[in-house]
């Protein structure tokens, strides 16, 4: 059936409806909120209102960023409960194909995606016609250093003491219990990776990358923490927990130490550098004075605004004031 076009009709929102219906029209509600007729406030800057909140943001933010930054020197970085990092520089896991490069569904135990990794990982998904477990170039570029601390007592006795690294407890409990999953089934873990093969720079599958069932596969520890990316090009992840023993002795006592370092993670190809690093931390983390020196500038500037503001605030009254006395 054939409908006549009104121009009237279209202005005044459609042509009527049939008898006993309801006419639809595309004009909102006749409402405060629909209509934009709700009460609306409008901040206006003057003086009296703008240097008062430089003033307090400032007079607030450089003594939090001293006690910050204060903080984080009196921490000790070779004694108390210590922890041992790792750090690299110039390596930019913060790159957006390079974030993106995983497959988070293989990582949680899924059988699907363990044989058929997600796109996301090329160029990392296959090789030699089989899937790639762990898939992606955050996997494939793992650190794998290993790091020895030695005390060597004194000089008389040679032969060097094993400082004990503990290997566990250094993942965040969200990855080790909810984010990564060995594939499920029955038999070893090596079964159950049966038909696919390791990441290309890796020496050995991911089922042997520790003799212990419950360190080993996609839970992992060490493989868990380089898996959470870092958002700068220098960074620092935990590598191992050095417990301390006793209240009466230090977890590292005063000596000559020495660190034995297994060389197989190249970093010459992008001009990087690896370094160790022993700290304890404190109730805001590890030794780190960004966070207060970032609140002390931001401080310092808000209030050397703030008297700028004022100066130029009150030679520009009294310069009006002996214009009117003037005139």
């Amino acid at each position: 059936m054939a409908m006549n076009y009104n121009a009237k009709d279209e202005v005044d929102g459609g042509p009527p409806c049939a008898p006993g219906g309801t006419a639809k029209t595309p004009r909102p509600d006749n409402t405060a909120f629909k209509q934009q007729r709700l009460p609306a406030w409008q901040p206006i800057l003057t003086a009296g209102t703008v240097l008062p909140t430089f003033f307090v943001i400032g007079l607030i933010f450089i003594p939090i960023g001293i006690g910050i930054f204060v903080t984080s020197n009196n921490i000790c970085e070779i004694e108390g409960n210590v922890f041992m990092y790792y750090g690299l520089s110039s390596f930019y896991q913060n790159h957006r194909r390079y974030v993106k490069s995983r497959d988070d569904s293989q990582l949680n135990g899924d059988p699907t995606a363990l044989l058929n990794p997600s796109k996301e990982c090329e160029p990392y998904r296959r090789n030699e016609d089989k899937p790639i477990a762990p898939c992606g170039a955050i996997a494939n570029s793992m650190f794998n250093d290993t790091l020895e601390l030695f005390l060597i007592a004194n000089e008389s006795d040679p032969v060097p003491t094993l400082i004990p690294l503990k290997k566990k407890g250094i993942a965040w409990w969200t990855d080790k219990n909810v984010k990564f999953r060995n594939p499920p089934g029955e038999g070893s873990l090596a079964e159950r990776f049966k038909g696919t093969t390791k990441p290309v720079n890796w020496v050995n599958p991911v089922y042997m990358l520790d003799s212990e069932d419950d360190n080993n596969g996609f839970i992992n520890e060490d493989f868990m923490v380089w898996m959470r990316t870092a958002a700068l090009p220098t960074f620092r992840k935990l590598y191992r927990l050095i417990e301390r023993k006793s209240d009466l002795h230090p977890t590292l006592p005063a000596g000559q130490y020495y660190l034995n370092i297994t060389y197989n993670y190249p970093v010459h190809s992008f001009d990087g550098r690896k370094r160790m690093i022993l700290t304890t931390i404190s109730w805001m983390g590890g030794k780190n004075p960004f966070l207060g020196i970032a609140y002390i500038t931001v401080g310092s500037i808000s209030f050397l605004l703030g008297v700028v503001l004022l100066v130029i605030n009150h030679k520009y009254r009294n310069s009006s004031n002996t214009a009117d006395i003037t005139i």
